[in-house]
């Protein structure tokens, strides 16, 4: 299984370049299968990295930076890789419980 971990942090105004920077140097206790850094407006940060591990798997993850770079907590995200429609050739209804 695939796991997807997102993080995402929002810099205080005109420090989003810093943020960036933190980001993108953070080294993890792992190596990811993939990851990737975006930015977006209003100095947001988002870091995904994907694992070849089960959805409630212990992973590392980014810490929190310092309080004086971010307006708030990270947030944080799990989500586990499905098959597309086109892939599995069924209804699309792979939700579970």
């Amino acid at each position: 299984m695939t796991v997807a971990l997102m993080w995402e942090a929002r810099a205080l105004p005109g420090r989003g370049e810093e943020l960036l920077t933190w980001a993108r140097t953070q080294a993890l206790a792992g190596t990811p299968l993939r990851r990737e850094t975006l930015h977006a407006p209003q100095d947001r940060v988002l870091v995904i990295t994907w694992w070849d591990a089960d959805l409630d798997a212990e992973l590392p993850e980014l810490p929190e930076p310092d309080k004086g770079l971010v307006t708030r907590a990270v947030h944080r995200w799990r989500f586990e890789s499905v098959q597309d429609d086109d892939e599995d050739g069924g209804d699309g209804d792979r939700w579970r419980e």
